[in-house]
Formats: structure tokens, C-alpha cells, sequence
């Protein structure tokens, strides 16, 4: 509808009482373009061309997000893995599925999720959020959602509210039949990439704001950058992690660690099937290979490592200065995974240093909450 022609209905239908003319202007008005609320520096996420960025597309996905009609009994959703509070982990050292199955790997934090390359702990070729969201929902090993060959129960699900229709029509305009399994995946994606997180206490004194860090979290500072504890390595960049993407990178910068958690037979086997990127590949020299996560908001998304099995952080520094649970002399384990020294104040700036990694505002931010409890 052009211009011209819009007022002249907004003007008529405002006239003969249907509607004022003000409500019929904002309904038929283009919907503004999204933008990222990144600081300087930041680059922008890199999109996929056939799901852009739109504020309809990421509302309906917050809504779908935290919506218990996606699994099977209608008593998990997405949100039931991924809490805000807890930069969307969940508290348990693995995921536990709408059947009460038990997962071999924990829920990893959406945080920043759109500048991962790569998607779960340890698999080489899933690079999309919309190919990452299917399997929580229809798949069977292990069970999340349970909605397995349930596809068109799903649509009939929320086909049958008109106020979910409503929000898949307004987020995608252009199709006949809004409400389809594509459009469900590229709605919770979108708002999956909306999830940033760069205003924590080290965002702001590299900011310019010399008070935000305590003189015990920035000498923990200089020591998580150094060569002597070599943690930056593997947790660098502006995610704190060394699997990266960006509207601005050539090709995405993926990698896969072993950190020395487990040896059972000498040889560096770690316990099946919970083999790491060697469950996919099947090469022996990938075996308890694993992304590293983010540490972004990491005092607050224990217990740590892809199976929980460290419960503090205090626990994840003995490891690394143990030079890896299995020791020194485990065949596969990353070659930054040395082991090292801490007197008990270096310690105690590094454990300040990490928790000034939290960013209060992403936990609370009302934009990213249930919108069945926040507007």
C-alpha cells in the first residue's frame, strides 16, 4: 500500500468511526528495522539472509521461548533449561527432559549466542540456531521437548489460539500459512540472537570507567591475560571464548578443546558416550574435545564443564592449576593446559575478576524475561 493511498484510508476509516485514525496508522505502518544495541567496538551478529531481524519475529520467539505448549505433556519450554537469571543454564549439572530422562551434558548459556559458530558442547557441523533448535524439541536421543513425529500436533497446538496466530502473522507478513514448523525455529532463533550481554563491571572499565572494577578484580585481570595462566587462549575476544563469529569476520573461528577431564585408560578415553566432537567424527585425536563456553556471566552458571562435574569455581581453578583432573601427562588435553601456581590472594583476585564478568542488566533485562510475567 503506498503512502499516499494509506492516509487516504486511514482517513475514511478514522471518519466513518471503525477504528481512529491514529490505531489504523500504526497497524498498517512498516514496522521499524531492527537494531543492535551494541556498544562500541562490538560487532554486529551475522544473520542468515532467509531469517532477518525483526521486532515482531524476536516477540513472537520470546513467547515461544517460554511457551509450555512446545513439549510434549505441556510442562517444559525452552525456558525450562535456559533461565535468565542464570544467563539461560539451569543450575544441574546435566539437562533433565520432559520425560525426566537424564542428559550426559548440561544446558549451555544463551548469552551471546549469535556470535557461536558452532552449536551444543561438541558437534563440527551444526551452525545454525535454526537447525539447533529441532532437536531439543522433536528429538528422541536424548529426549528434551518430546515432540517427536508430533510436528502437526504442534501446529494444531498453536493454531488454535488466535492470539499466537496473530503474533506469527505479524512477524511474518508475507506468507499465506504464518504458523509452520520453519517459522516456530526462526522465531525462537531471532530471539535467541537478541540475548546480548556486554555491560558487565569489565565492560565498563574498558569503557573508560576506572571504578568499575575493584583493584583485587583488576590485578585478577592481568593474571586471566597473562601467559603464566594462559586462560585467555581458549576464553578471549569479546565472548570470552574462542569459537567466533561476526558480521565483520571473514569465516567463523571454531575450536574444540580437551581439557584433561578425564583419562580412563591411559590413553585419554573419556566416558562413553560422552566422547566429545569424537562422538561425531569418530577420530581418535578428537576424543573429550569440547567448545569452551563463554565465561561471560559465569560466577553464575554452575556447576561447570560440558557434564557438571565441577561445582565451583574454586573446583575449576584446582583443575586447571592441577594441569587437568586425569594430570600432567594426559595424551589428548589441550597444550594451554599446563598447571600452575596461585599464592591464595592471587586466587582471590582471579575468583573477582571472573565474577566481574557478570552483567546484572542481562539477568533482569525485561526484554529478554516471560512475558507472561513481565510486559
Amino acid at each position: 500500500m503506498s503512502r499516499a493511498l494509506a492516509a487516504l484510508v486511514v482517513l475514511a476509516v478514522g471518519a466513518i468511526g471503525w477504528l481512529s485514525a491514529d490505531s489504523l496508522a500504526a497497524i498498517i505502518a512498516p514496522e521499524p528495522a531492527w537494531v543492535w544495541d551494541l556498544p562500541e567496538g562490538i560487532p554486529a551478529p551475522r544473520v542468515p539472509a532467509d531469517n532477518p531481524m525483526s521486532v515482531a519475529k524476536v516477540e513472537l520467539g520470546r513467547h515461544l521461548f517460554y511457551d509450555e505448549r512446545l513439549s510434549v505433556d505441556g510442562d517444559m519450554s525452552c525456558a525450562s533449561c535456559h533461565e535468565q537469571a542464570r544467563a539461560f543454564t539451569d543450575g544441574k549439572p546435566v539437562g533433565i527432559g520432559t520425560t525426566g530422562e537424564a542428559h550426559t551434558r548440561g544446558a549451555m548459556s544463551l548469552a551471546n549466542v549469535a556470535y557461536a559458530p558452532r552449536y551444543t558442547w561438541a558437534h563440527p557441523y551444526l551452525d545454525r540456531l535454526e537447525h539447533q533448535a529441532l532437536a531439543p524439541l522433536f528429538g528422541d536421543a536424548p529426549v528434551e521437548m518430546g515432540m517427536g513425529d508430533r510436528e502437526d500436533e504442534l501446529v494444531e497446538r498453536l493454531t488454535a489460539d488466535p492470539t499466537t496466530v496473530a503474533r506469527f502473522r505479524a512477524a511474518f507478513p508475507d506468507d499465506a500459512e504464518p504458523v509452520t514448523i520453519p517459522h516456530l525455529v526462526k522465531a525462537i532463533a531471532a530471539f535467541e540472537r537478541s540475548l546480548l550481554s556486554f555491560d558487565s563491571p569489565y565492560d565498563r572499565y574498558r569503557r573508560g570507567e576506572t571504578e568499575a572494577l575493584s583493584p583485587g578484580a583488576e590485578r585478577g585481570m592481568e593474571l586471566f591475560f597473562s601467559e603464566r595462566l594462559e586462560c585467555f587462549h581458549c576464553h578471549g575476544g569479546p565472548t570470552f571464548s574462542d569459537a567466533l563469529t561476526h558480521a565483520k569476520l571473514p569465516s567463523a573461528e571454531v575450536a574444540f578443546h580437551n581439557t584433561g577431564l578425564y583419562d580412563l585408560d591411559g590413553n585419554g578415553a573419556y566416558p562413553s558416550p560422552n566422547t566429545g566432537l569424537h562422538e561425531v567424527t569418530g577420530k581418535p585425536g578428537d576424543m573429550g574435545r569440547f567448545k569452551a563456553p563463554t565465561l561471560r556471566n559465569i560466577a553464575v552458571t554452575a556447576p561447570y564443564m560440558h557434564d557438571g562435574s565441577l561445582a565451583s569455581l574454586d573446583d575449576v581453578l584446582d583443575h586447571y592449576a592441577d594441569g587437568g583432573r586425569a594430570g600432567l601427562d594426559h595424551p589428548l588435553k589441550s597444550e594451554f593446559v599446563m598447571g600452575f601456581v596461585l599464592r591464595d590472594d592471587e586466587r582471590a583476585d582471579l575468583l573477582a575478576f571472573l565474577h566481574a564478568l557478570t552483567d546484572e542488566g542481562f539477568l533482569t533485562d525485561p526484554r529478554f524475561a516471560d512475558p507472561e510475567t513481565m510486559p
